[in-house]
């Protein structure tokens, strides 16, 4: 109960610094009064003196990201703390980005952290909870702040708190914002119509000139003019004759362009818009305090047909019933659903993805039919523009598909509905001793409906709809005993508590194809049943824990915790583990000779070691053998083998260490952390190669049978270089370092290698693994790669020496080795804060130093051959002339496969600095508005995403942990006006 009084304490100041701030008002008593209350932060299952901590806990108030146009939690954690990486989210309305804390915790399970909601588990959607009912947010890092999480917390735990209400004056606020939404990162630089035919010519001769070379230079000359457009790219956008467009390399200087709507892209996307608006009644007696609101956040992206719309009511309500007995219970309704375009995280080479199509099809076909003596664009009976099938386009170029006649036909809709409830009660049994209860029950509705269209692409001719739903439930009942006593100046605090978490969930689904009748998607409409089917999951934990705190005049620090906890997921011999922490500080500042320091205002040092857990799993039965059914032939039925199980596969565990040193200096005007972790994954779940004779389904079996570490160091700091009462202004900064690897394989691996990464003992997980590209021979322009050792002692047209280097224009030959790592050197943020009088400006940029990323979209780009596709302007340094010196091969058909091969030539560097977000704010004197009845008023102006330096155009460096790059939907830069008021 001492807990859930010390959060409502928290919330409670926390909202009315808030509410000081906005109305600036500078009364001095006020201040003074709030020095005198300990500060406290939240921590797991409770709360705790900041003073007293010994884990690694950054604390992020609402008032750090409330004035922000952001539609989830996530969001905000960007930049936040050091130690914490984030992949930014895509830009379609509504994602969440994806967040690793201290490293990559594991290869083949989840790394992502453990979410906690007013001290109850949460497996929802992050876009579910209204980013302005957070009061704040806590990130635990090491095993001290985690370990009573158990089994879920290796990937450490981020605690979010809502807000509660407040005693005295009820308050009325009213949040209201709207604004633009655009593309944040820039399309790739590529060459235009007229440069594109005279490439493609060049690749045609020079292949022809490989091929054949007797033929001699005008006969090869001849066979590309011949062959340009109706051997290869089969549309001649030019008023003149395909054999007459490119002669001897050189464009037709009559040629005029027949039409000019090329554009793809402008069709696609747009401007979009963003407006939310909030309403929220909070107040309280003295023995009831309650907060009350409703929200409703509508985004519609820059791509055509995806949009986000969510609804949000919550009530929350605390009531102390006796002296000895307090309850509450909260409740939110969420309701969301959204047009989703295909992205690219998702289907990365689809022919319907917009973002593949608008950057790789080549800058000579229309998206529109025309007609072919006039060259007008059609329409059909009813006025509408007729779009091109793609009968006539090379075949990089798609055809017989159309992306923006397939995204404005085709539906992909998802509903989510929410219930997120929780309840607690504290019994007071004496002063000392504490009995509370929480339960938490969590539902969420999911549905989705798919429409293929019968007119063009995947469904044609007969039209295909999809309706799948699935609902999650989670329910989370938890017994805490909390005894604090005092004893001159020793102050203990011991918990014992109990935990048990359910979550099912239920899925189904069911196809038809062959459509009735036009606009109507409803199954019904269709003939044929493709696919229905259904399916249920169970799991369930259970988890005993105990904690004991223990301070010396809030000077020397001693802190442990355990807990054993059961899961579903392993057999019943393995499904018990222990997992536990012991933590130390002292507090030096509390010393006779730094407690008077007007200089050190405080010096804490602490560490931690602990050992937790990861079971999270794509599988609910990882003990047991699967069979997939569904595998019917006609009337008869079928199953499958489907997943082979080791029966002693358990845990994943984390042991962690943890050293901080935590500073304060000149009143707290410069404060600041420096920490080192060491984190030790043991048990790492693998696939174990498995022989095909076996008949092993994947041929592997996974096991635990692996070791890595990631450690690091992190640095926070804050300074205000101006603090009075007109000014004050703060700057900020944090940066970590990651190192990652991997220490022990075992069962017979030794590597494993998937995509571009290689694991083996002494690498990390991220490290790149690829052909080794040296460049190009200057006297060819062929593409050159080192020489595996399996062929240095051969002799072959292939392989030749260049200036004293053995290398091979054999992509198949060439050498694979270790090509630098995805993992950065170091990560962060930098931002500041000024307030002068009514105006405030906020400002946060994150960056990052090192580690390479895999631009295989550039790649794409960059084909020295392309049959339709789009092309890079690098292109246009490709080799041409003997002697010369460029890293881009000469363009050439028959070497195209070798010189677009995966190699380490597509890795650039990582490095960036964006300027992530800004917010402008005009807060009114109280005295100027109190005849309207107003406590504040304040208007705003934010932006999200708004510049990046990345090492290429186009690239998107944090797009993913492992470097990859995906034709995805790009981040949005979203920039809004708005205005918060408060009655």
């Amino acid at each position: 109960m001492m807990k859930i009084r010390l959060s409502i304490l928290t919330t409670a100041v926390l909202f009315f610094t808030g509410q000081m701030i906005d109305a600036q008002s500078k009364k001095k008593d006020t201040a003074a009064k709030e020095n005198q209350i300990d500060e406290v932060v939240i921590v797991a299952y409770g709360t705790q003196k900041k003073e007293t901590l010994v884990g690694s806990n950054t604390e992020i108030k609402a008032k750090q990201f409330a004035d922000r146009p952001i539609s989830n939690i996530g969001q905000a954690i960007d930049g936040a703390s050091p130690g914490v990486k984030v992949a930014t989210s895509t830009g379609q309305p509504g994602s969440a980005p994806s967040i690793q804390i201290r490293g990559i915790g594991s290869y083949g399970i989840s790394t992502a952290p453990l979410y906690v909601v007013d001290g109850v588990v949460y497996t929802g959607s992050l876009s579910a909870i209204n980013p302005n009912d957070i009061a704040s947010f806590n990130i635990l890092k090491d095993a001290a702040s985690t370990s009573l999480y158990g089994s879920a917390a290796a990937n450490g735990v981020i605690l979010i708190t809502t807000k509660s209400g407040r005693k005295g004056t009820d308050i009325l606020n009213f949040n209201m914002s709207t604004g633009y939404v655009g593309r944040s990162i820039p399309e790739y630089d590529r060459v235009d119509v007229h440069q594109y035919y005279p490439l493609i010519w060049e690749a045609i001769r020079n292949g022809r000139l490989t091929t054949n070379p007797s033929d001699g230079l005008a006969a090869a000359n001849t066979y590309a003019t011949t062959n340009l457009i109706s051997g290869v790219l089969k549309t001649n956008v030019f008023n003149v004759a395909d054999n007459q467009l490119v002669v001897d390399g050189i464009l037709n200087p009559n040629a005029q362009l027949k039409y000019t709507d090329l554009d793809w892209q402008k069709p696609l996307m747009k401007t979009g818009f963003r407006q939310n608006y909030e309403l929220n009644y909070s107040g309280g007696s003295n023995k009831t305090t309650y907060f009350a609101s409703v929200s409703y956040t509508n985004e519609t992206g820059y791509v055509i047909k995806s949009d986000f719309e969510r609804f949000t009511a919550r009530l929350k309500v605390d009531s102390q019933i006796k002296s000895w007995l307090k309850l509450g219970t909260s409740i939110s309704g969420v309701a969301s659903n959204g047009n989703n375009a295909v992205d690219g995280a998702e289907s990365n080479n689809a022919f319907q993805n917009p973002f593949r199509w608008t950057r790789t099809i080549g800058p000579i076909y229309s998206p529109y039919a025309h007609d072919p003596t006039t060259f007008a664009t059609l329409y059909d009976d009813d006025g509408n523009i007729m779009y091109d099938p793609g009968s006539a386009r090379g075949v990089d170029a798609a055809t017989g598909r159309n992306v923006i006649q397939e995204v404005i036909l085709n539906k992909n809709i998802t509903k989510n509905y929410y219930i997120i409830s929780r309840a607690y009660a504290e019994f007071k049994v004496d002063p000392y001793l504490t009995l509370s209860t929480n339960v938490g029950y969590d539902i969420r509705n999911f549905r989705r409906n798919r429409y293929g269209n019968k007119i063009i692409g995947d469904a044609a001719p007969a039209g295909n709809a999809t309706r799948a739903t699935f609902t999650e439930q989670t329910l989370t009942f938890n017994q805490l005993l909390n005894y604090k006593r005092k004893f001159g100046m020793h102050n203990f605090e011991f918990m014992l508590g109990h935990e048990n978490y359910k979550y099912l969930y239920e899925f189904s689904s069911a196809s038809k194809k062959d459509q009735v009748v036009d606009n109507n998607d409803d199954l019904i409409n269709f003939v044929t049943i493709t696919d229905a089917t259904s399916q249920t999951d169970n799991y369930r934990k259970e988890g005993v824990f105990s904690r004991l705190n223990y301070d010396y005049k809030s000077k020397y620090l001693l802190s442990a915790s355990i807990r054993w906890d059961a899961s579903s997921r392993f057999a019943k011999d393995v499904r018990w583990d222990s997992f536990w922490s012991i933590g130390a500080g002292w507090r030096i500042k509390a010393e006779d000779f730094l407690r008077k320091s007007n200089t050190v205002s405080e010096l804490k040092l602490r560490g931690s070691y602990g050992e937790v857990g990861n079971d999270g799993t794509n599988e609910y039965y990882m003990y047991q053998s699967t069979y997939a059914l569904g595998y019917n032939n006609v009337q008869e039925p079928g199953i499958l083998f489907n997943f082979f199980a080791d029966p002693s596969i358990t845990w994943e565990a984390n042991k962690q260490t943890d050293a901080g040193l935590d500073f304060g200096f000149f009143d707290s005007r410069i404060t600041g952390s420096v920490e080192y972790y060491n984190r030790i994954t043991d048990d790492l779940i693998f696939p174990v190669p498995s022989p095909v004779s076996n008949g092993i389904p994947g041929n592997s079996i996974i096991k635990n049978v692996g070791t890595m570490y990631n450690r690091g160091f992190e640095f926070a700091i804050s300074a205000d270089i101006i603090r009075n009462e007109n000014l004050t202004w703060n700057i900020n900064a944090n940066a970590s370092t990651l190192k990652n690897e991997v220490t022990k394989l075992s069962d017979g691996i030794t590597e494993i290698i998937s995509g571009t990464k290689k694991v083996s003992v002494g690498h990390s997980v991220y490290d790149y693994w690829l052909k080794q590209w040296y460049g190009v021979d200057p006297a060819d322009g062929s593409p050159l790669f080192l020489v595996a050792d399996a062929y240095a002692g051969t002799t072959a047209s292939d392989i030749r020496t260049v200036n004293g280097t053995l290398v091979t224009t054999n992509n198949t030959k060439a050498k694979f080795d270790y090509s630098g790592t995805a993992i950065p050197d170091l990560f962060g943020s930098f931002g500041t804060s000024i307030a002068y009088k009514q105006w405030s400006l906020s400002t946060m940029f994150t960056y990052q130093l090192g580690g390479m990323t895999y631009d295989s979209n550039y790649q794409s780009l960059m084909s020295s051959y392309s049959q339709g596709g789009a092309l890079s302007k690098d292109i246009l340094d490709r080799w041409t002339t003997p002697g010369q010196i460029t890293d881009i091969p000469a363009l050439n058909s028959s070497t195209a496969p070798h010189s677009n091969a995966a190699s380490n030539r597509w890795l650039v560097k990582s490095d960036f600095i964006s300027f992530r977000q800004a917010t402008l704010g005009y807060s009114f004197y109280p005295e100027s508005i109190s005849q309207y009845g107003l406590t504040s008023l304040k208007i705003l102006l934010s932006g999200e995403n708004l510049w990046s330096k990345t090492a290429r155009k186009g690239l998107e460096p944090v797009q993913t942990f492992n470097g990859s790059t995906a034709n995805r939907y790009t981040p949005s830069r979203i920039i809004t006006i708005g205005f918060n008021l408060s009655f």
